[in-house]
């Protein structure tokens, strides 16, 4: 079954849904309001399902060539004392590969050139869908509308098309929490590969980097909106009691690459991925809090599931059908889970609850870790056919 879809947001998972249509034999165009792809961003780390979903695209080897594994690390406290190691090795046995760290303007350009120049159009906003015909969508693109027979809506958090397509959804809600990330400047030499550290209602995490390098965030409640004129400024006020290497990270940044974004989620689940030819995927489907580092993973387990489904399926009305049956409850589980994760993690704020929580993390069983994070990124990919 060929035929011709057009892939509104040219983010990872849109990116990733047109490699794979294209792979099966798609003719697919990739549109994305930006005037110029930014690469807008600090970095990411890619679990197994994610890594085997671009396995399945094609495009697994040339990530993790760019990537760096992650082996060491794990969460602490702001004095530095270890709650829980992670063990890469282990995931690495169990999984065959570690978590590994990348840029996500790395990702976004090796997502890029997988795909031919032409079929990306930037500068585009798409204001509403014609689907008045039962077997193709009119997309308008400037002065022409495209013609397709399958539109897939990855326009992010804020999707103007999950607002059509649903409107009786309260769409995106603010989570409690803002995050601060940048990439340092320079080369730093750091003990482990990734580490959180939880203090009350905050969180402080890095990733380092194949170029040595490193991303790092910082994760606070706060009222939604509030900026700050110092960011810097206000992190090492904030964080500058915190362990090492936490003040070095951050004098190893420049001001002006400081990313400062609310963290909203999708906090009522939607009752369908689907409506009429249009799949909703990513976080235009499940946004979710980054607890669980699963937001990417789970929009690249969407691209590549879809695109079996398309290549398998009779017609693109079932291939919906199933695409809808096989994501929507366990990217939405997985959206509770990073939900839960975060209660217990950052947005935990009382003494005693912080206290008990350290307490029982220090007491939980070798392993414990490993397990969790195979819970979620223990996910086969269906063949593309």
């Amino acid at each position: 079954m060929g035929g011709t879809a057009v892939v509104v947001g040219g983010g990872i998972g849109g990116l990733a849904t047109a490699i794979g249509l294209r792979r099966i034999g798609w003719d697919v165009r990739v549109v994305e309001r930006a005037a110029t792809l930014a690469d807008a961003g600090a970095g990411i780390s890619l679990h197994a399902n994610g890594l085997r979903a671009l396995d399945a695209l094609g495009v697994g080897a040339a990530v993790r060539a760019a990537a760096r594994p992650q082996y060491t690390g794990g969460t602490r406290t702001p004095a530095g004392g270890w709650l829980a190691r992670m063990d890469g090795a282990a995931l690495e046995r169990a999984l065959g590969t570690p978590i590994v760290g990348i840029r996500r303007a790395v990702l976004h350009r090796l997502l890029r050139a997988a795909l031919p120049a032409e079929c990306l159009h930037t500068g585009v906003t798409v204001p509403t869908l014609d689907r008045s015909a039962p077997d193709r969508v009119g997309v308008p693109v400037g002065d022409a509308v495209l013609d397709a027979d399958l539109v897939v809506a990855a326009d992010g958090v804020g999707s103007r098309l999950r607002g059509l397509l649903f409107p009786g959804h309260p769409g995106p809600v603010y989570a409690g929490s803002t995050v601060l990330r940048a990439v340092t400047d320079r080369v730093l030499e750091l003990s482990g590969d990734f580490e959180l550290t939880w203090g009350g209602g905050a969180e402080f995490g890095h990733i380092a980097f194949a170029d040595g390098r490193a991303e790092w965030h910082a994760v606070v409640t706060a009222a939604a909106g509030v900026r700050h004129d110092d960011p810097l400024g206000m992190l090492r006020r904030r964080f500058g009691g915190w362990h090492d290497p936490v003040p070095a990270l951050l004098d190893a940044t420049r001001p002006k690459d400081v990313l400062h974004h609310d963290i909203h989620e999708l906090a009522t689940p939607l009752r369908s991925f689907v409506a009429g030819r249009v799949a909703l995927l990513g976080d235009a489907a499940h946004a979710m809090t980054p607890n669980l580092g699963q937001g990417a993973c789970q929009a690249l387990e969407d691209a590549v599931t879809l695109a079996a489904a398309v290549a398998t399926e009779p017609s693109v009305g079932s291939a919906l059908a199933r695409y809808d049956a096989e994501r929507r409850p366990r990217s939405q589980a997985v959206a509770r889970a990073a939900r839960q994760a975060g209660r217990m993690g950052q947005r935990l704020s009382h003494p005693l609850a912080v206290t008990l929580r350290n307490t029982a993390l220090r007491l939980a069983p070798s392993g414990a870790t490993t397990r969790a994070i195979l819970r979620h990124a223990d996910w086969t990919p269906p063949s593309l056919g």
